[in-house]
């Protein structure tokens, strides 16, 4: 496992993951149960004008932060025998006769099966000349996203989307008694408020008046925000030179939809196997691309679409008002629509 940085590390992430991946988890070794994790099963979600609706989850979630997840995962994993080299970063995968060579500039690695799970964009999408990576700039593929962890007066089952002027933001319970304040919008509302985070905070997100009373009075768990840019929602090939791709860097769902960590655990749950037995000659490297590709679209093409279409109806003031005032009285279509982009158990 080549990893740039060096574990435990934080991550801009939700940090909420659908109960869809609980029995994985477990399964990977992780003590769910004995940690007493946050289980997260009431949404409130509101408009910029300070209209909400609240609602149970069917499924729900549970809160864990990444800084604690991957660090246990990587522990698991060498416990397990694998090879962890963090502070690696990769910067070329080349394929030749049947082989990877996996390069991190000081040394070169051969692999019969490389698989990408290096996030939402990386040096590599530039290497591999991935077409979303030169896309011109737009509202689809430019976004912003900042987290923070807070000490928050919140109940411990309720998640909260709170949209504003082109973006969202979201808090849950995580571990450790914290929260995760975490959100998502255009690199235009940045540029527009020269750069400067906090300004950008006070004159958009704060007009949300959820969002004005936690900025004020959760306070924040570490003086500097974790922030990524040029976020991209953009579809992109499963696999680049029989390079499986997984989680983000396959696909990336929409935070609004709070399930992407699920999505890259269940990617992860299928391409297992199917590496296992090309590893035993049972398939060829075609047949593992290709029943790779073909379950990857069976379980997410639908639900990233889902996604996307269900945060075109967010974003603009008067949109969001208008719909979130509706289906305040529609508790049914509200089920039908967080139920488009979940799953089933794996």
């Amino acid at each position: 496992l080549l990893e740039k940085n060096n574990y435990p590390f934080h991550k801009v992430c939700g940090e909420y993951i659908s109960m869809e991946s609980w029995k994985f988890l477990e399964r990977m070794g992780l003590p769910l149960a004995e940690m007493n994790v946050p289980k997260i099963t009431e949404l409130i979600i509101s408009s910029p004008n300070g209209n909400f609706l609240k609602h149970n989850l069917n499924l729900g979630g549970f809160g864990i932060s990444r800084f604690t997840l991957d660090k246990m995962l990587a522990d698991i994993a060498v416990k397990e025998g694998v090879i962890l080299s963090d502070g690696k970063k990769v910067f070329s995968v080349t394929f030749q006769n049947n082989l990877h060579f996996v390069s991190t500039g000081d040394s070169t690695y051969g692999a019969t099966v490389v698989a990408g799970a290096y996030g939402k964009r990386s040096n590599l999408d530039y290497f591999f000349k991935r077409k979303f990576f030169f896309a011109p700039s737009s509202a689809q593929n430019n976004y912003v996203g900042v987290k923070y962890h807070v000490k928050a007066d919140l109940p411990d089952e309720r998640i909260e989307l709170h949209n504003f002027e082109s973006g969202y933001c979201g808090i849950s319970k995580v571990d450790n008694d914290r929260h995760c304040l975490c959100y998502m919008t255009t690199s235009g509302n940045l540029q527009r408020m020269n750069n400067n985070i906090q300004q950008m905070e006070e004159k958009i997100l704060m007009k949300n008046p959820f969002l004005k009373k936690y900025f004020f009075e959760f306070p924040k768990l570490a003086e500097a925000p974790c922030v990524i840019s040029q976020i991209s929602f953009s579809r992109k090939p499963l696999v680049e030179d029989h390079v499986l791709m997984a989680g983000d860097a396959a696909g990336m769902i929409t935070p609004l939809c709070g399930n992407g960590m699920s999505m890259a655990m269940h990617a992860s749950a299928i391409a297992a196997p199917l590496i296992v037995s090309f590893l035993e000659n049972k398939i060829s490297r075609n047949e593992l691309e290709h029943c790779y590709k073909k379950e990857w679209n069976k379980n997410f093409s639908f639900r990233l679409s889902a996604g996307r279409k269900l945060q075109s109806l967010f974003g603009k003031s008067f949109t969001t008002n208008t719909v979130i005032g509706g289906l305040r009285h529609f508790p049914g279509i509200v089920n039908f629509l967080v139920d488009l982009t979940h799953g089933k158990s794996f």
